[in-house]
């Protein structure tokens, strides 16, 4: 089992519940992302405990290949970790954004595109996720120009609980007062389409993406954006399955033997609410609500006890 040092991301927008949550020393403000899992280069997170401490994701990767996150998964991203798991606390309205598919980040130079998904972790907060009508290439043009955007986007107040599956092409926005797990494809490609008039701490208006949002959007209007899950307790309730990565939520009030025999892949825990414990190759630690924990695709069974709501996913 690997924990690895979070990477703290300040950020206009960000708010102040990610340091109480995750149990850290709150000397600094406007937190707006902490990157739990990371190999994205540069930002890698680095391993904060036992043997291999020190060591970064994707060092890791390279020294265990396919026993660290899967054989398949190895020959699919080589010495690259696939997944990227944040923690986003938003004060303010993120821009409206679009991400591309691989095939259209591949041939703007970028290595991959990025299809992520959200769990909600609050109430009383809201955020737009997808077209609620039907608009052509030339109206979003114009709306993006004439700031009438957010007026053809389905907005959804959250609730704790709440998942939102966003597929690259499909315009979003974390709105504020969100306070999201977030789950992607490890990349850092986004294509801003809107930022409310803003001004960075420089005075300048941030750079906009129109032509490139306008090539990887998906017109497609679909009635409802939210994913439908009936939650349960002491069972998975799998919330989303894709190319990229499986995610599935436990709500546990009693102890739980994970079997994953038969998955060739790495797993995530990512803690929601709660504590408690996890033991898996005759280790056991600790495993809380805002700390993630990167289980080898090696791994048999797991034992989960303790009081505790986590997201599970993998490749």
């Amino acid at each position: 089992m690997f924990k690895f040092h979070p990477l703290l991301k300040q950020t206009l927008w960000g708010g102040n519940r990610i340091i109480p949550f995750k149990h850290l020393n709150g000397n600094i403000d406007n937190v707006g992302e902490s990157w739990e899992i990371s190999g994205v280069p540069g930002n890698e997170t680095i391993v904060s405990e036992g043997p291999q401490q020190g060591k970064s994701l994707n060092q890791l990767v390279s020294e265990l290949k396919g026993a660290l996150v899967g054989e398949e998964n190895y020959r699919l991203y080589g010495d690259q970790f696939p997944l990227l798991v944040k923690f986003i606390d938003a004060c303010q309205d993120l821009s409206i954004q679009v991400h591309p598919n691989d095939e259209i980040a591949h041939r703007h130079g970028q290595l991959r595109g990025k299809t992520e998904m959200w769990y909600c972790m609050n109430d009383e907060a809201s955020l737009y996720c997808g077209l609620k009508r039907v608009i052509t290439p030339e109206e979003y043009a114009q709306m993006v120009d004439d700031d009438t955007i957010t007026d053809a986007l389905a907005r959804y107040d959250v609730h704790e609980g709440d998942v939102f599956f966003i597929p690259a092409g499909r315009i979003h926005a974390i709105g504020a007062g969100c306070f999201v797990a977030e789950i992607q494809q490890t990349s850092d490609v986004t294509y801003r389409i809107y930022d409310f008039k803003r001004k960075d701490k420089d005075g300048n208006y941030r750079e906009l993406h129109t032509q490139l949002a306008a090539e990887a959007i998906d017109y497609k209007v679909l009635p409802d954006y939210r994913t439908s899950y009936t939650p349960q307790l002491d069972m998975p309730q799998q919330v989303v399955k894709c190319p990229y990565f499986t995610t599935a939520v436990y709500d546990l009030t009693e102890p739980m033997l994970i079997d994953y025999t038969d998955l060739d892949s790495f797993v995530i825990l990512i803690g929601i609410k709660g504590e408690g414990t996890i033991t898996a190759d005759g280790e056991t630690t600790t495993f809380r609500a805002g700390e993630t924990i990167l289980l080898p695709a090696t791994t048999q069974q797991v034992e989960v006890q303790g009081t505790l709501r986590f997201l599970e996913t993998y490749g």
